[in-house]
């Protein structure tokens, strides 16, 4: 493998990164979730240690610009539990800001996701992007406009958003047909909210990366398919392109609380996989693709 995986603590060759939840949040905090703010620190770290008990190596945090990611916070957090952690740039769709905020934004977006991931003491190693349901709206579009500006800039992969777990191939088909952006460098996240497997079967003949980012609290209704999913993908000859995440969106969702949380992933999913796909399968799922997916030429503009 090549590149480098932009951690909180600096770059690392993809072979370091180790079993990684691929999809997560240690801090979220947005206007359209009054009440349910991941906001604390000290549970953060509790969960990345339970993490790290089970064998985990790393963690990817897709919390957005403007949606209270804490990048400051997350070098002390990655140094205590021993886990690297990635964080993100990007914007998520445009319910979660302040409509003022976000025309102050708007003409720069390319610079600001830039700027995030290539400057200041803690740089950001993916591009979050969103999509809305079944559909691309204005907002969407030209977002993810100047994430692939700013992918071409620096490299860097762009993480989606598919609400509900739609409209994955007019994601692709914009990104990759009308902005150049290789799909290899994009990852589909929140497919399992959508278990439709000609159209992960679709996106991965595509070429890009899958990402099954269950089973927060918050959003299970299509765990009971996760497996079938995975199945349908190895089969047909995808195992290299699927991720897993836990994508813990709430406190509750937290393994402290009500909630599976992270060490779910590595206490009760990576075993079912280890026996029903094999020990192959769930090594490409949870450290070589990981590896590969959010390792980047990196480039300074």
């Amino acid at each position: 493998m090549t590149g480098a995986v932009r951690t909180v603590l600096g770059d690392i060759p993809p072979d370091e990164l180790g079993i990684c939840d691929a999809h997560d949040h240690l801090f979220l905090a947005s206007p359209a979730l009054p009440g349910q703010e991941l906001d604390d620190a000290g549970a953060a770290l509790a969960e990345l240690d339970a993490f790290a008990a089970l064998g985990g190596r790393a963690v990817v945090q897709w919390t957005p610009w403007g949606l209270g990611p804490r990048a400051g916070e997350l070098p002390g957090l990655s140094r205590r539990s021993g886990v690297h952690v990635v964080s993100a740039t990007g914007l998520h769709q445009a319910r979660h800001y302040d409509p003022d905020e976000l025309r102050r934004v708007h003409g720069g977006l390319a610079g600001l996701f830039v700027r995030e991931l290539t400057a200041g003491p803690v740089r950001a190693g993916l591009i979050k992007v969103a999509g809305a349901y079944h559909r691309l709206d204005d907002h969407a579009r030209h977002v993810m406009a100047a994430a692939a500006e700013a992918h071409h800039a620096t490299d860097a992969p762009i993480g989606v958003h598919l609400e509900a777990g739609t409209a994955a191939m007019d994601v692709l088909d914009l990104l990759c047909r009308t902005h150049g952006v290789p799909p290899r460098r994009v990852i589909l996240g929140h497919l399992h909210r959508f278990p439709d497997t000609r159209v992960h079967r679709e996106a991965a003949e595509a070429g890009a990366f899958l990402a099954f980012d269950g089973p927060s609290r918050a959003h299970h209704a299509g765990d009971w398919r996760l497996l079938d999913c995975l199945e349908a993908l190895a089969g047909a000859g995808h195992t290299h392109q699927i991720l897993l995440g836990g994508d813990t969106v709430t406190a509750a969702a937290r393994s402290g609380a009500d909630g599976p949380g992270m060490p779910f992933l590595l206490g009760g999913l990576r075993p079912r996989i280890e026996r029903e796909l094999g020990p192959r399968v769930a090594s490409a799922i949870f450290v070589e693709n990981p590896a590969r997916a959010f390792a980047a030429g990196w480039r300074r503009p």
